[in-house]
């Protein structure tokens, strides 16, 4: 039986909590608020891929639900002094689906830290960064909400851990559409989520300015190897007069990152690139603004379904990625 994941009104969410199921909930942060406590977990986010295509509702909300484990779930909140225990505490088989504010510490610590966790990339931990209608930005806070107690934080983390039988395994595949371009490699001194001076193409230079010079696109993002997996950093804004970049991801030193090469048919693309179908998929997201520089509003991509998020989580955090977890025996 396919694992069951839809857009869906709040009431009939509130009848799957009310029957007693383990559910990952992505939705409006009013919406969130009318559901009863009871075994989920969710994050704020009105934007989703659905069945039907791209679609924008502050109404409805997504719902992924969790079974065949092998002992109930455990949910519970972390702060960015305890999320480096998150895969220590994670069941030996399962999974873990992690939800992060954003713009919050535990999403600045989580970004920068998390490969560095212990018993990280051992165990499978899947996410997303929950966000806002854009309309809202700098209005509103994001949210994660333990369902459990009913209670939403905009500054801590909320997990699910996910023990599964040993027969079955978990796996997590990120779908990526971008491969670095042929501009110059650029390399940074610090980690973090800006930066101005860099080395560009060997030289001392000034990335803001770079970007300017070259003109380059900045729905294109940056693209790094990281021990064989290609990983997004995301351009957020571009501050001229004082010669930063800020990114949706943070960068680190020891790299060379490239801008991605355009994708001409982001649809054809991903329709190309998403798993074969009849694939049962426990959990996925996508990237808001894979949502916004492609145009996904009422478009498909494929059978994948999830919210449109600030990040997603494939271990570590991602930008403009999709990512999805898959459990077989």
């Amino acid at each position: 039986m396919k694992t069951q994941q839809e857009l869906m009104s709040v009431g009939r969410a509130a009848e799957l909590i009310e029957a007693g199921k383990y559910l990952s909930i992505a939705g409006d942060e009013a919406a969130l608020r009318q559901l009863p406590q009871g075994n989920w977990i969710g994050g704020t986010i009105p934007y989703f891929m659905a069945a039907e295509g791209g679609t924008v509702s502050r109404e409805q909300v997504f719902v992924s639900e969790i079974s065949g484990f092998a002992a109930p779930p455990q949910l519970r909140f972390y702060d960015s002094g305890s999320l480096p225990q998150i895969c220590r505490n994670a069941p030996d088989n399962g999974y873990s689906i992690l939800i992060i504010p954003a713009f919050s510490g535990t999403h600045a610590s989580f970004a920068q830290n998390a490969p560095n966790f212990e018993e990280m990339y051992m165990k499978p931990l899947i996410g997303w960064i929950a966000g806002v209608h854009l309309d809202d930005l700098g209005k509103t806070a994001p949210k994660v909400a333990l369902g459990s107690t009913g209670e939403f934080s905009e500054s801590d983390a909320v997990v699910m851990d996910v023990p599964l039988p040993p027969e079955k395994f978990a796996q997590i595949d990120i779908v990526n559409l971008f491969r670095p371009g042929s501009g110059a490699g650029i390399s940074f001194q610090n980690n973090g989520f800006s930066a101005g001076d860099c080395l560009i193409g060997g030289q001392v230079g000034n990335l803001a300015d770079y970007l300017l010079e070259k003109q380059i696109d900045t729905r294109l993002p940056l693209v790094a190897d990281y021990s064989g997996a290609m990983i997004n950093v995301s351009i957020k804004s571009i501050d001229h007069e004082a010669k930063r970049v800020e990114f949706y991801a943070p960068v680190f030193p020891g790299l060379e990152y490239r801008f991605a090469a355009p994708v001409t048919d982001y649809v054809s693309a991903f329709q190309a690139a998403l798993p074969k179908s009849g694939l049962d998929i426990s959990f996925s997201c996508n990237c808001i603004l894979n949502f916004l520089n492609s145009h996904l509003e009422g478009k498909r991509t494929g059978e994948v379904t999830g919210p449109m998020t600030f990040g997603e989580i494939g271990y570590q955090l991602l930008n403009q990625t999709l990512v999805y977890l898959t459990v077989t025996e």
